[in-house]
């Protein structure tokens, strides 16, 4: 520990007094699932224009498709394993990030509302998110792949606490 270093803290990203919550793991076959829907048909599509055409060069573009799936396919599991949260006394940090990682603090006080949105791929792998709106229209949070039982917690809890600090005001 340098002398710089914050007690409590290991990294900027990793304070030692959390506990970090994960998201649900459903929330990769959704991501999947909207890769497969835009770059499935555009895979096709490519496949009968080489088919079509003959050339032996315009493969390039399927084979480029085929790369970015495999790439998508080892990528967003890694992701949603990086995706957390944790609830403090005063605050709430989301963390998420591998390479570019982020951390945000959500002081209770400072929210304004909480929303719980889940679109149709949500709903059909039963996951929600739940977006954090502050007083400062720049920062906001958001979590992605919540069980719903848990996202209707967290956004009761959120209001309640958001409530309760700005009552303190």
């Amino acid at each position: 520990m340098t002398s710089d270093a914050v007690p409590g803290t290991r990294e900027p990203f990793d304070p030692t007094d959390v506990t970090w919550t994960p998201v649900s793991s459903r929330l990769i076959g959704a991501r999947l699932t909207v890769t497969g829907i835009v770059l499935g048909p555009v895979l096709v599509l490519l496949v009968l224009l080489a088919v079509l055409v003959g050339a032996a060069w315009l493969w390039v573009f399927p084979a480029a498709v085929v790369l970015l799936v495999g790439w998508i396919l080892w990528l967003v599991p890694r992701q949603v394993r990086a995706l957390a949260y944790a609830e403090r006394a005063d605050d709430l940090l989301v963390r998420r990030g591998i390479m570019f990682r982020s951390l945000v603090v959500v002081p209770y006080g400072r929210m304004q509302y909480v929303d719980v949105n889940a679109g149709p791929i949500a709903r059909k792998f039963q996951i929600a998110s739940v977006q954090l709106h502050t007083a400062s229209s720049a920062t906001s949070a958001s979590i992605e792949g919540l069980p719903p039982h848990e996202a209707a917690r967290l956004r009761d809890r959120m209001a309640s606490r958001g409530e309760a600090r700005l009552a303190g005001l």
